[in-house]
C-alpha cells in the first residue's frame, strides 16, 4: 500500500506514544449527576490519551469536523498550517481515535479538497484500506460563488470502520423509509401502497416467464433482468392482489408494497442540503442559541449530524467528537438518547459548549428538536485536564488519586478499560487469569509506617482474601517488596516498583 510521506511524518508517527498521561479532574456537573456524558476542556490529544484507560475500544461513532487547513484565520482554530504541519496536527490524533473505537465503530471525518485527498491516505494507513466503507459528499452550500474560479458547493465524509465495508454493513442501520408515495387508487382494504418493480437483476432459468397483463399485453423481462419471482411465487402474489399493472392495465407487473414492509433505505453517498441542511441552517441554529455572532464560521447542522448517528449507532452508544466546536455533535447525540464525549480546548468550551448544552439539557427547541421529540432531560460532567501523572523525569505526581492510578495502571497490563470504572481495594481485579494489585496511599490502611502501600506477610494476608482461588499469577504494585526472590517465585507474584516499573507513556 502506498504510503504518505512529509516533513517531520517520523515524529507525528511517534507523537501518540509520547502524550503524557494527564489526569481528568471534574470541574462541575449539570443535570443529572449520575450521566456519563462528559464535556472535556483541554487539548485534545492529550485529552484523547487521558481517556484511553477508560473508552479504548468502546466508543461505538467518532465525528470530527477538524480545522480544514484553508489559510484563512479562524477565531477559535489555527487554521493557517501548512501541509506538513496539519499532517502532523492530525496523525497522532487519528491513532488515538483509533485505539477509542469499537470494532464495530465508525469514524466519520469532514474536509473539503484542500487536504481531502491527503487525509484520505493518511486514513488508509492509520485504520487500514480494506476498512474504507466510502466518500460522502455533503452539500454544504446551495448558492453560487461567482467571485470564485469555481464555486465550492460540497464538503466529504470519509468513513472508515474497523473492519471491512461486507462486514460492517451488519452493524450500522439502514435509514428509516420516506414514507412518500404512498395512495390507495384500488381501495385495497389493506390500506395505503406503493408499487416497485416486478423485477431483479440477473438472469435466472426458473424466473424468465411470459406474463400476461389484464389487457392481454404479453410482458416477459426486462432487458438484462429477470423477474422477481419464480413463476408459482408470481401466481400466488397475483391472487393475493400484490401485483400491479400500471398505465390502465398494460404496463410491466409491478408488486404493492405497505409501509409495514419497508425495510430502511441503504444510505447513500450524496446528502443534499434539502435532506440533511447546510451551512446556512446551522449558522441560524447557532445564532439562534448565543446573542453574538457565530462562534465558528461553518459549524455543522444538527440535521447532518443526525444521519450520521442514526446509521451509525443505537440508543446508550457512546459518540465522541475530539473537535467539538460549537457542541453539534454532542448537542445531537443527547437528544437521540446517545452518551457522547465531547473535547475542546480553550475559553471556547467554557463560553460556548457549557451553555448549549446546558440549554440542551434543560429542552431547548432548536435544530432537530421537534423532529426527534426532545423535551429535556439528563446531564453531562464539564472535566478538565489535571496535572500530569508522571514528571517529564519519571516521578509519580504526589497529587494522584488511587482511583486515577488504578484506572491507568489497570490499562496499562491489560490494554482494556475496566468494565466497571471503580476501583475500591487494592485487587483492580483479574484478567486471563492475572490478578492485578495496586498498593498505594495506603488503600490497605495498614498500621506500619508504609501505610500499606509496601508489599509485606501482613499485607500480603490481607492481600491474599481478596484473590480470587482460580487465579493463576499476581502482578502487584507497591513502593517496594520485603518478600525475597524465591518467595515471589514459589507464590506467583510479579512485583512492580512505583514509580520505576511503570511506563510513563
Amino acid at each position: 500500500m502506498p504510503q504518505l510521506t512529509w516533513l517531520g511524518d517520523t515524529d507525528a508517527r511517534r507523537a501518540s506514544r509520547r502524550v503524557a498521561y494527564r489526569i481528568l479532574e471534574p470541574a462541575e456537573t449539570v443535570g443529572d449527576p449520575k450521566a456519563e456524558n462528559l464535556l472535556i476542556q483541554g487539548d485534545n490529544l492529550e485529552a484523547l490519551k487521558a481517556l484511553l484507560p477508560f473508552y479504548a475500544g468502546r466508543v461505538k461513532c467518532i465525528f470530527i469536523d477538524p480545522p480544514y487547513n484553508t489559510k484563512s484565520a479562524f477565531e477559535h482554530y489555527d487554521d493557517n498550517l501548512e501541509h506538513s504541519q496539519w499532517l502532523s496536527m492530525m496523525y497522532p490524533r487519528l491513532e488515538l481515535l483509533r485505539d477509542l473505537l469499537s470494532e464495530d465503530g465508525s469514524i466519520w471525518v469532514t474536509m473539503d479538497e484542500n487536504e481531502a485527498h491527503y487525509l484520505k491516505v493518511a486514513m488508509d494507513e492509520v485504520f487500514q484500506r480494506r476498512n474504507f466503507i466510502g466518500e460522502i459528499i455533503w452539500q454544504k452550500r446551495t448558492s453560487r460563488e461567482n467571485r470564485a474560479a469555481l464555486s465550492s458547493s460540497h464538503d466529504s465524509l470519509l468513513l472508515y470502520a474497523r473492519m471491512p465495508a461486507d462486514a460492517w454493513k451488519i452493524h450500522r442501520n439502514k435509514l428509516p423509509p420516506s414514507g412518500k408515495g404512498y395512495g390507495n387508487p384500488d381501495h385495497d382494504s389493506r390500506g395505503e401502497w406503493k408499487s416497485i418493480p416486478f423485477s431483479a437483476q440477473g438472469w435466472r432459468p426458473n424466473q424468465m416467464y411470459t406474463i400476461t397483463a389484464p389487457d392481454g399485453t404479453q410482458h416477459t423481462p426486462p432487458r438484462g433482468r429477470c423477474w422477481a419471482a419464480t413463476g408459482p411465487e408470481y401466481e400466488k402474489l397475483r391472487s393475493d392482489a400484490r401485483i400491479y399493472f400500471p398505465k390502465g392495465g398494460k404496463g410491466k407487473p409491478r408488486v404493492k408494497q405497505f409501509p409495514w414492509e419497508e425495510k430502511g433505505l441503504v444510505p447513500m453517498t450524496l446528502w443534499p442540503a434539502a435532506e440533511v441542511g447546510d451551512n446556512q441552517d446551522s449558522k441560524k441554529e447557532i445564532l439562534a442559541l448565543f446573542d453574538d455572532d457565530a462562534p465558528f464560521t461553518t459549524p455543522k447542522p444538527e440535521a447532518l449530524l443526525r444521519r450520521v448517528i442514526q446509521i451509525a449507532t443505537n440508543a446508550g452508544d457512546i459518540v465522541l467528537d475530539s473537535f467539538l466546536g460549537s457542541g453539534t455533535t454532542a448537542a445531537v447525540a443527547h437528544k437521540m438518547g446517545r452518551r457522547w464525549i465531547g473535547i475542546e480546548m480553550g475559553e471556547h468550551a467554557r463560553t460556548h459548549c457549557l451553555p448549549r448544552l446546558t440549554k440542551v439539557v434543560e429542552g431547548e427547541q432548536g435544530g432537530i428538536s421537534e423532529a426527534v421529540g426532545w423535551k429535556g432531560g439528563g446531564g453531562f460532567r464539564f472535566m478538565k485536564l489535571g496535572a500530569k501523572a508522571f514528571s517529564d523525569e519519571g516521578a509519580l505526581n504526589p497529587e494522584i488519586r488511587f482511583k486515577d492510578l488504578a484506572a491507568y495502571l489497570w490499562f496499562l497490563e491489560t490494554r482494556i478499560p475496566h468494565e466497571s470504572g471503580q476501583f475500591t481495594s487494592p485487587l483492580l481485579g483479574v484478567h486471563n487469569g492475572t490478578a492485578y494489585v495496586l498498593l498505594f496511599n495506603g488503600i490497605i490502611a495498614d498500621s506500619r509506617p508504609e501505610r500499606g502501600n509496601v508489599l509485606t506477610t501482613a499485607v500480603w494476608n490481607d492481600i491474599r482474601k481478596l484473590l480470587p482461588r482460580d487465579r493463576r499469577e499476581t502482578v502487584i504494585y507497591g513502593e517496594a517488596s520485603r518478600f525475597s526472590a524465591s518467595r515471589l517465585k514459589d507464590l506467583e507474584i510479579t512485583f512492580k516498583q512505583i514509580p520505576y516499573d511503570i511506563s510513563m507513556r
